[in-house]
């Protein structure tokens, strides 16, 4: 698929030559070979009211929304990210995270039992009921994913869950 740049929006065509024929040599055309998943380069270029609009392998703009972003960010600054979504409209949205539940619950997995780990106690004062705003602070993660590494590691009989923490059964 070829993509062609009129202004901020791209335009997708499969010839090269209806791009020529059709527009002025100006335009600039680029093929992108981007799927759902890939890990890309972003360089954040400036805040909007939906997240951030990024610069995607120094060649195609693309956002990252407040919602996958749990750390402030640099304008200018470099990033890895992943391909989240190519839309019907050619824009692409793009996330910090890999995308899938399997791609990212081993690392989910890792940070809780790391925090746990470096904790004197062996607990953490947050529980499936903490409220995202805290485990955002604590962790660098949403509700949602954090909610799914403790499933699995309460599955895995690594943890206990209490009405006001998470603990490690074994604290060696």
């Amino acid at each position: 698929m070829l993509y062609f740049k009129c202004g901020h929006e791209f335009h997708k065509t499969t010839e090269k030559s209806s791009i020529l024929n059709n527009f002025t040599a100006r335009k600039i055309y680029k093929e992108m070979d981007f799927n759902v998943g890939d890990k890309v380069q972003l360089i954040i270029e400036t805040a909007t009211p939906l997240g951030y609009t990024v610069l995607i392998e120094n060649e195609v703009e693309g956002l990252l929304y407040k919602s996958e972003v749990y750390n402030d960010l640099e304008i200018k600054s470099e990033h890895t990210g992943y391909i989240k979504n190519i839309r019907e409209d050619e824009k692409i949205d793009v996330s910090l995270r890999p995308q899938g539940f399997l791609n990212v619950i081993d690392s989910d997995v890792e940070t809780v039992l790391e925090q746990l780990h470096e904790s004197p106690g062996g607990y953490l004062l947050l529980t499936d009921k903490s409220p995202p705003d805290h485990i955002r602070f604590h962790l660098n993660m949403s509700k949602k994913a954090y909610k799914k590494a403790i499933g699995n590691l309460y599955r895995q009989k690594l943890i206990t869950i209490t009405e006001d923490r998470i603990e490690l059964v074994d604290k060696k």
